[in-house]
């Protein structure tokens, strides 16, 4: 028969243990037996039961006292604790109440009573049970997630140290393309893959010359040609880990244009990842807005015009339309 539980009884009177293992020994839990309280609180240190049957009356440690110290130890302050006596009185059961028990079974036992209550019992121990390695494995899974972001965010501050010229570029870009991204319906677990894709879509420069990502001037043509292999790098480093392959959308498609002309893969409209198509138009934004060596910023009506020029061609129209639509929000 397959155990279901250990059940520690922790009764003095021989009689007692006896008339408890003829009711539930055949109901497939593991009964183990002490005599009184010390034995008891070894045994419930050893086993870490999924059920105590305490009685009160024992010589030297009584059951409230056992009660006291297992729940002041940590390893066993949540294992359910049945009471039993001969004491039906309502002091006996508010001390007991007091000292921690879950439930209580008077002598002399009913049989049928004290099989239900055993079971409820270690039923509301298994969910309890469940519930807490619920709670354990998503505190691990945000605490990994946490390591991740960061690991990604030194990733973001390393490439910014490098490159002057965009610092804090990569955080404008990444929060204007997690709005257009909302604003197109995507949600969940998808804006967590987007914000990781924005972050990192230059991540892939940390492979380009000094002598390239940093000239001030205009790019050879040869220069140019090794300029757009950071897409390519990109997926290349990212594609081997495993939780940032969802977010390979952005560093590997952000330069690729609705109307087939931009790189690496030269994709066009709709075979465009949405994500990438999102930040294209926010990546643009910020540039257009920002003070480069080689530019000034644009004022803002000169970078709407441009946004709204190159719908259909650079970008997205449909998209275009609800960036435009938050740019008009933000300037209410």
């Amino acid at each position: 028969m397959e155990i279901v539980g250990t059940i520690l009884i922790i009764d003095d009177e021989a009689s007692a243990q006896k008339s408890i293992e003829s009711l539930l020994l055949d109901q497939g839990y593991r009964l183990v037996f002490a005599s009184n309280g010390t034995e008891g609180l070894d045994l419930a240190r050893q086993l870490q039961p999924d059920l105590v049957l305490l009685d009160v009356m024992m010589p030297g440690m009584d059951g409230y006292e056992v009660c006291d110290r297992l729940r002041a130890d940590p390893a066993l302050a949540e294992a359910p604790i049945i009471m039993i006596s001969a004491l039906d009185d309502r002091e006996s059961r508010l001390r007991g109440i007091e000292a921690g028990v879950d439930d209580f079974i008077s002598k002399p036992f009913d049989r049928t009573e004290m099989r239900v209550r055993v079971r409820t019992i270690l039923r509301l121990n298994r969910y309890r049970k469940l519930r807490d390695e619920h709670a354990r494995i998503e505190k691990a899974y945000f605490e990994l997630q946490k390591t991740y972001d960061t690991t990604i965010e030194g990733w973001v501050r390393a490439l910014d140290i490098r490159d002057k010229e965009t610092e804090g570029h990569t955080q404008r870009v990444t929060e204007m393309t997690l709005r257009l991204a909302r604003s197109v319906g995507i949600a969940g677990e998808a804006l967590v893959h987007i914000r990781r894709g924005a972050l990192l879509h230059d991540i892939g420069k940390m492979a380009i010359p000094d002598s390239i990502l940093l000239n001030e001037g205009k790019l050879s043509e040869a220069e140019w040609r090794i300029m757009r292999l950071h897409p390519i790098y990109a997926h290349e480093w990212l594609s081997s880990i495993e939780y940032l392959r969802p977010a390979l959308e952005i560093p590997y498609h952000h330069h690729e244009r609705w109307d087939g002309g931009g790189y690496p893969l030269g994709l066009q409209g709709e075979e465009i990842p949405l994500a990438a198509r999102c930040f294209a138009i926010a990546d643009v934004w910020d540039a257009l807005l920002s003070e480069r060596p080689y530019k000034s910023a644009w004022v803002t009506e000169e970078a709407l015009d441009y946004i709204r020029a190159n719908a259909g061609q650079r970008f997205d129209p449909s998209i275009v339309e609800k960036f435009l639509a938050l740019i008009e929000l933000d300037a209410d």
